[in-house]
């Protein structure tokens, strides 16, 4: 509760100083732009890469898979789960990512454990 008080008086000092706020949000909303993160399945058969903003930035396929592809549809349905696979790996890694940095912005704002701060990444998906 004392936590929950002091996190609401951090908060309201920096309700005075916008410009402080403002310029650490555009440091934030910078560093989710510029971070890559690759999350891979199938042994490194299939990697995709992410923003810190979840938008994915590269495909790759092992030249192995695609060969399997032509195989049917059992090619088909293993190319599609490690595709799934490594996509979900890439948002997991980037989710962690920018959770990590949120906390960082809201300790140097002097926000630490802010209330809500778990909910950053999942807003971004």
């Amino acid at each position: 509760m004392f936590d929950n008080l002091k996190a609401l008086g951090a908060l309201a000092g920096l309700m005075q100083n916008k410009d402080r706020v403002r310029a650490v949000a555009e440091r934030f909303k910078g560093k989710l732009e510029r971070m890559n993160v690759t999350g891979t399945a199938g042994g490194g058969a299939v990697r995709v890469s992410v923003t810190g903003k979840l938008r994915v930035t590269d495909v790759s396929l092992d030249p192995a898979l695609i060969a399997g592809l032509q195989a049917g549809e059992g090619g088909r349905a293993m190319a599609q789960s490690l595709i799934q696979e490594a996509m979900n790996d890439a948002m997991s890694r980037a989710q962690a990512l920018v959770h990590e940095e949120a906390d960082k912005q809201a300790r140097e704002l002097g926000l630490p454990g802010l209330p809500g701060m778990d909910s950053i990444s999942s807003m971004l998906g």
